[in-house]
């Protein structure tokens, strides 16, 4: 039996057009969306266009700030600062990595936590860590988002997350918990991996490394979370589990590209509608 594909550009699509539609309703301003990019990494640049593109078809202002790579660490924080104090900005997002020269934390801890829709600052991991959060990583919002689309029932199962990033991982292990799951997590140096995957009724891997998870390592009819981005050897997208393997005896999967990829814009926008009404009702 082959497992069920989790389409995450299906759902995307359909939280998409809920928030256009929702937008469509705001009198007065729209909710605005900063982006600051630095320097010419290719992969940033299409990252931004994307998100440009997302918010010109759900009606949210966007807002780049394109900067040269040589832009001073005051030039960047300063431009932060003008942001915080701008009124049509309810979300602002640094685009990552930033040249080498500049402090990525001190730009994130400079933006105001009301406007940092990328969860990021240490105020609003504080907050995700509580389980009082108006802002969520977009990347573990987008996996429950996810499965909350497919009723894959979270509350008292056994979820692992192979992988301990700021960014996914350990947010990703405190949403899960927070729905009741019990949380397993597990990373490079984890002995025995294996051990630990074959327990997990959810598994989601994220740990940046292609063909990390084989069948071997997967319980019958679990749900598998695929939410790397690597590439294979032909240069094709792939995630961390080697997916035509485990596809075969999971109960649901989702692919790499098409899987948690595309969520992750759609939960920046619904960052900044949150945002945006945190604003108008002050």
């Amino acid at each position: 039996m082959s497992a069920i594909l989790i389409d995450g550009k299906k759902v995307a699509a359909d939280c998409k057009k809920l928030i256009a539609e929702e937008v469509s309703q705001f009198s007065g301003r729209k909710p605005g969306l900063a982006v600051i990019i630095v320097g010419n990494n290719p992969a940033s640049r299409v990252y931004v266009n994307g998100k440009r593109k997302d918010c010109a078809e759900c009606g949210i202002e966007s807002y780049e700030y394109a900067l040269p790579e040589d832009t001073t660490q005051e030039e960047l924080i300063e431009l932060v600062h003008r942001l915080n104090e701008d009124e049509n900005v309810d979300g602002i997002l640094a685009q990552l990595p930033l040249p080498d020269h500049l402090d990525a934390d001190d730009v994130i801890y400079n933006i105001v936590p009301d406007k940092d829709v990328d969860a990021f600052h240490p105020i609003s991991v504080g907050r995700i860590t509580l389980g009082k959060y108006g802002f969520v990583p977009c990347t573990p919002y987008g996996v429950m988002e996810l499965l909350n689309a497919y009723n894959i029932q979270v509350y008292g199962k056994h979820c692992v997350v192979v992988g301990r990033s700021n960014i996914v991982g350990k947010p990703m292990s405190m949403l899960l918990l927070h729905s009741n799951a019990t949380v397993t997590i597990a990373h490079s140096k984890t002995t025995d991996l294996a051990a630990i995957t074959k327990q997990a009724d959810i598994l989601v891997c994220a740990a940046g490394k292609r063909g990390l998870i084989t069948a071997d390592m997967v319980k019958e009819g679990a749900v598998v979370i695929d939410v790397s981005i690597n590439r294979n050897d032909e240069g094709k997208l792939c995630g961390d589990v080697v997916f035509d393997e485990v596809r075969e005896k999971a109960s649901y999967i989702t692919p790499v590209p098409g899987g948690v990829g595309p969520m992750t814009r759609v939960m920046l926008l619904q960052n900044t509608i949150t945002a945006y009404y945190n604003h108008i009702n002050k």
